[in-house]
């Protein structure tokens, strides 16, 4: 992804150079922008009347899906904002920051995911002792704030053009992220193989499905991310050793991070036993 991502420019510092660098998007970046918009858009603005009419588990529970589906929707805007910049050159700057919500927005809120999932098996007394809402709201404020601090941070290393800081700079949060989950993918798969005191018949069962679903739900989302941010580390780590930025070599991970953005909406259309209705609606829609 040569610009709407990640900004490995290598021309002087000016914005002719990022305008330059935007007019060579191919054909197939700005469909798959336009997928992106079309059907991602859609169904994250679903999932969020779904929970906010309290048909899945309630607002409280499904805080942090919440959180991530407004992150995806802030993906549909940039995917929005990246193609109008191709005719309005004076939206890149806009472009550059909102770079910084692709970049740790979607990892940022998975985690966030996991680490529940992680507590509610491993540390069930204590997720029960946080469980209320403000709790949640308070790790969400705190995310929005990191991320935050990454569109500007974004923004300003664009526009110097330092490929190498900006390629360090999502390299390593994404390794950061990946750590988390898979920790917390260990820990619960560990929690799966121990029974605790007393348990026995239905109860061990139940509790057992329950650790069952939490370690999918958590493999699953490792997984996806491996398969979103793993080209963008790949290519990004390749420019540098080789100096030759070549737009064509960011459209993999570009049709990688949109074709994982549906992994999560999948996810939670099939808990609440609401998949194929979504489906049927969007056929429509469509």
């Amino acid at each position: 992804m040569n610009n709407s991502t990640v900004n490995f420019t290598t021309p002087e510092t000016s914005t002719n150079s990022t305008a330059q660098s935007i007019e060579q998007m191919d054909s197939l970046e700005i469909c798959a922008y336009s997928i992106n918009l079309f059907f991602s858009l859609p169904v994250h603005s679903y999932i969020i009347w779904l929970i906010i009419t309290g048909t899945g588990s309630g607002v409280a529970a499904e805080f942090f899906i919440l959180n991530l589906c407004v992150c995806e929707i802030g993906t549909c805007l940039t995917c929005l904002v990246s193609i109008l910049t191709i005719y309005i050159s004076s939206l890149s700057f806009l472009m550059l920051f909102l770079q910084g919500l692709i970049l740790t927005g979607r990892p940022l809120s998975q985690c966030l995911i996991c680490v529940e999932r992680y507590m509610a098996v491993v540390h069930p007394v204590t997720f029960l002792k946080y469980k209320p809402l403000r709790y949640r709201v308070i790790c969400c404020t705190v995310a929005w704030i990191i991320i935050l601090a990454s569109c500007f941070y974004c923004l300003f290393i664009a526009i110097s053009h330092n490929i190498q800081v900006q390629t360090w700079f999502f390299s390593l949060q994404f390794l950061l992220f990946f750590c988390i989950q898979l920790f917390c993918l260990v820990a619960v798969l560990r929690a799966l193989k121990q029974s605790g005191p007393g348990e026995r018949g239905r109860k061990r069962d139940v509790e057992n499905h329950t650790k069952r679903r939490a370690f999918y739900l958590i493999l699953i989302t490792t997984v996806s991310m491996v398969f979103i941010y793993v080209p963008f580390t790949i290519t990004g780590f390749y420019v540098i050793l080789t100096q030759q930025n070549n737009p064509a070599y960011w459209t993999p991970g570009l049709v990688c991070y949109m074709l994982a953005g549906f992994v999560q909406p999948v996810l939670y259309f099939h808990q609440t036993g609401k998949l194929t209705l979504f489906l049927i609606r969007l056929a429509i829609f469509h």
